[in-house]
C-alpha cells in the first residue's frame, strides 16, 4: 500500500463511537479535521496525547477543526476512556482495523526485538475537501497540538 502523503486524497472511513453513533467521512464533508490513531485507551502515552488533545480543544474548535481519536479499542473502552479524563471528542472503536488499515495505522512494530503487528501512532489532518494537509508519524504525545498548530502554522 502506498503511504498517504501532503495532498493526498483522505480514504473514506466509518466507524461507531463510544455512544455507538456512526462516525463517517462522509458525515465530516466541508470541516477539517484532526484524525488520530492511538494504540490503546488508558496507557501513559495514549493518555498524555488524549489530554494533551483535550486541553487544546477549544482552540482546535475555534480554528474550525472536528477533533476524532481511533483505536482498535471497544466501544465500552473509549467512554470509560472518556468519563475517567473528560475527553470532549469521539473515539472511534475500530476493532477491525479497516481504518487503521487503510490510513498506514496498523503494522509491524519492534520491541525487545520482537516483531509483532500494532498501531502505528499517527496523525492525519484532513481539509474540507477530504485532502490531507499533514501527515505526523512522530508524534510528541504530551505536545500534540502544539505540533500540529505549528505545522500548519495556525
Amino acid at each position: 500500500m502506498e503511504a498517504l502523503s501532503v495532498g493526498s486524497q483522505a480514504p473514506a472511513f466509518e466507524g461507531k463511537n463510544q455512544h455507538g453513533e456512526l462516525i463517517s467521512s462522509n458525515g465530516l464533508k466541508g470541516k477539517k479535521v484532526v484524525l488520530y490513531f492511538y494504540p490503546k485507551d488508558n496507557t501513559p502515552g495514549c493518555t498524555a496525547e488524549a489530554c494533551d488533545l483535550r486541553d487544546h480543544y477549544e482552540e482546535f474548535l475555534a480554528k474550525g477543526f472536528e477533533v476524532i481519536g481511533v483505536s482498535p479499542d471497544s466501544e465500552k473502552s473509549h467512554q470509560k476512556f472518556i468519563d475517567k479524563y473528560e475527553l470532549p471528542f469521539h473515539l472511534i472503536a475500530d476493532t477491525e482495523k479497516e481504518i487503521l488499515q487503510a490510513y498506514g495505522a496498523w503494522g509491524e512494530k519492534k520491541m525487545y526485538g520482537k516483531s509483532y503487528m500494532g498501531v502505528l501512532r499517527k496523525t492525519f489532518v484532513i481539509s474540507e475537501e477530504g485532502l490531507i494537509e499533514a501527515v505526523f508519524e512522530k508524534v510528541d504525545t504530551k505536545n500534540h497540538s502544539k505540533q500540529i498548530f505549528q505545522e500548519l502554522s495556525l
